[in-house]
């Protein structure tokens, strides 16, 4: 009697654990089925936006071709993605190059459309209300909240180099030519602290309530995401957290992420 009281234990407990695998292997395919139909969606959406948008300004011309970049990168990851963060990587750079087509969309006077869901690298970052110009070793660097012939380059928000950098229109893609080390690292620092300083900030940008909100959004972000921020393909927004990407890190410049990951402030500049 016992010994069949032991077998029937064995059997239950058996079945049980092979009941568990079972169950934790079929949620495990339905969230990666559910990652790559979320990513795959926003891509669909980018590409129909892309083909269908064309303008001649300046500020419209550059949108667009920072937007078919996130295009062609998002591409790329959603072939190489086998894992739910994999897809999530490529929902983000889908949703980054949708942020440019509302940026070109902006720049050609037409309504840019629905609002997209929060980009997780440009958390915290804010965005300009107000024109900014500065002068730099010599050079002078405009910002401000709207498209013109002095700002043609978008940038959706996030950080570089441990800074926050609002979102906004550019007079020149500064977080591009500073990727690299020595003076040009230097002179993106002095360019974005002297855009972004508090004392040049407008009052009422809540700068100093903002900047520990805005520090531990950036961290976080930065653990998820790999150091998202940055933009432009070529990239290190995704290089922090691409060590599963098929052997090595994802792109190489400052594409979407790695240059981006927070001190600024978290309200609107």
């Amino acid at each position: 009697m016992e010994v069949a009281l032991g077998l029937v234990l064995v059997l239950m407990l058996g079945g049980a654990l092979v009941f568990w695998r079972w169950g934790s292997r079929s949620r495990r395919a339905t969230e990666l089925a559910d990652a790559r139909a979320e990513a795959q969606r926003w891509y669909e959406r980018l590409g129909g936006q892309l083909m269908n948008l064309h303008g001649d300004a300046p500020a419209v011309r550059q949108a667009l071709a920072d937007a078919g970049e996130r295009y062609n990168a998002a591409g790329s990851q959603l072939e190489q993605a086998r894992t739910p963060h994999q897809f999530a990587l490529a929902r983000e750079t889908a949703l980054e190059g949708l942020a440019y087509i509302r940026a070109a969309r902006t720049a050609m006077g037409i309504d840019p459309g629905p609002e997209l869901p929060p980009l997780a690298a440009a958390r915290g970052a804010g965005m300009l209300t107000k024109e900014r110009e500065v002068n730099v070793q010599g050079q002078t660097y405009r910002a401000g909240p709207q498209p013109g012939n002095g700002t043609p380059y978008y940038y959706p928000g996030g950080t570089w180099q441990g800074r926050r950098v609002p979102a906004g229109w550019y007079s020149t893609p500064w977080w591009k030519t500073a990727l690299g080390t020595g003076a040009g690292v230097l002179g993106g620092i002095l360019i974005a602290d002297a855009l972004f300083s508090p004392a040049f900030a407008d009052p009422g940008y809540g700068y100093e309530a903002g900047y520990q909100e805005g520090f531990q959004d950036g961290f976080g972000d930065g653990q998820d995401y790999g150091d998202q921020g940055g933009n432009d393909v070529g990239g290190d927004q995704f290089a922090g957290d691409q060590g599963d990407w098929s052997g090595g890190d994802y792109g190489g410049g400052d594409y979407g992420g790695g240059d981006f990951g927070g001190d600024f402030g978290g309200g609107d500049w």
